[in-house]
């Protein structure tokens, strides 16, 4: 008779892959897809803030920023377990699977988000950390436990919790929120009702047999594309603030008059559309990551071209370029200063 005892590398091996799983459970509440943008918009942040970014500290903010995002996630997954079971798209998440229990996602969100704000704030500034835990705070009670169940502008008034990374990003460089990351904060609050929207659009029966309110359940496929169209066209004027503001330069602007126009494209051909194929939207809702990401990756190549010309500036390279009377342009202007003439002996 052959024996069934399992032999102890193999029982090791069943432990071992049953704790990676518990491992990519606990990492899947966390929306790392979501998670990436938003940690993405808070580097740029905290890289064109003002001042030369230390390394160490920049890790620091971005793993704090980053496990704050995650935490918001797994509370998210924990509050809205019931939702999931109900939609396709969500009913593989591990709660609704069985494969985490709401204690676990609780206890789990709860301290991962007090460890975040913690070590931003002892690490880097208050400031930084208040704003990260008004942040969590924002998007687990008032966009998750109160608008969403309740409003189609959920995604309006909720997004705000999405567009604050950069800001995060900026503050825990500088230890204040200044101009130039408030209108990233805008940028990315337009931004996010489009990009939501065009998603809900093709998950309207799923969000309509949860009960949740989302504007195409509410008003349906053409108020929806409607307001799609005019998000989108207002958030290309808005992207344009940090040129207007001096801290973009004629790169990034290229990428917002391409993007955009595109983007706008997208949109108005979606509001035209006859058809119910889910294609456009998809296409709507691609692009807008796209939109998002080319337009903050211009930021933070031009703020380090800057830097490098900064440099370039300080170690004396003006000396050496006597025939140049002046810079081409404002933008170099502000890139390369003259350095003042040395004060003579005699004048001081």
């Amino acid at each position: 008779m052959k024996s069934t005892a399992f032999s102890l590398p193999h029982l090791t091996s069943l432990a071992g892959s049953g704790l990676a799983a518990r491992f990519g459970d606990f990492v899947a509440l966390m929306k790392p897809r979501v998670m990436l943008l938003a940690v993405f918009t808070a580097l740029v942040g905290f890289m064109i803030a003002p001042g030369h970014p230390d390394p160490l500290h920049a890790s620091i903010a971005i793993l704090a920023i980053a496990a704050g995002g995650g935490a918001a996630g797994v509370l998210n997954m924990w509050y809205e377990a019931d939702i999931d079971a109900v939609m396709t798209r969500t009913a593989m998440r591990p709660i609704p699977r069985g494969r985490i229990s709401r204690v676990e996602a609780l206890l789990f969100g709860a301290a991962l988000a007090c460890g975040a704000v913690a070590v931003l704030g002892f690490a880097l500034n208050v400031v930084a950390a208040a704003l990260l835990a008004f942040a969590i705070i924002f998007y687990v009670v008032v966009y998750t436990m109160w608008l969403k169940r309740r409003t189609p502008q959920n995604i309006v008034v909720g997004g705000a919790a999405g567009a604050l990374p950069p800001v995060i990003g900026w503050t825990a460089a500088t230890g204040s929120i200044g101009l130039e990351a408030l209108v990233l904060f805008l940028i990315v609050f337009m931004w996010t009702p489009p990009h939501f929207w065009a998603l809900a659009l093709n998950r309207s029966d799923e969000y309509a047999r949860a009960g949740i309110p989302m504007l195409p359940v509410v008003a349906g496929r053409a108020e929806t594309t409607r307001q799609i169209l005019i998000y989108s066209a207002l958030l290309v004027p808005v992207s344009f603030l940090p040129c207007v503001l001096g801290f973009a330069g004629p790169t990034y602007a290229a990428v917002v008059v391409a993007c955009g126009t595109i983007l706008v494209g997208l949109t108005l051909q979606l509001r035209l559309s006859r058809t119910t194929d889910g294609r456009l939207a998809q296409r709507v809702f691609a692009f807008s990551i796209v939109y998002l990401f080319a337009l903050f990756a211009a930021l933070l190549i031009g703020s380090s071209i800057d830097r490098e010309a900064q440099m370039f500036s300080s170690s004396g390279a003006w000396a050496n370029c006597g025939s140049i009377k002046a810079p081409l342009s404002p933008i170099l202007a502000r890139a390369w200063p003259r350095p003042s003439p040395p004060v003579k002996a005699d004048e001081a």
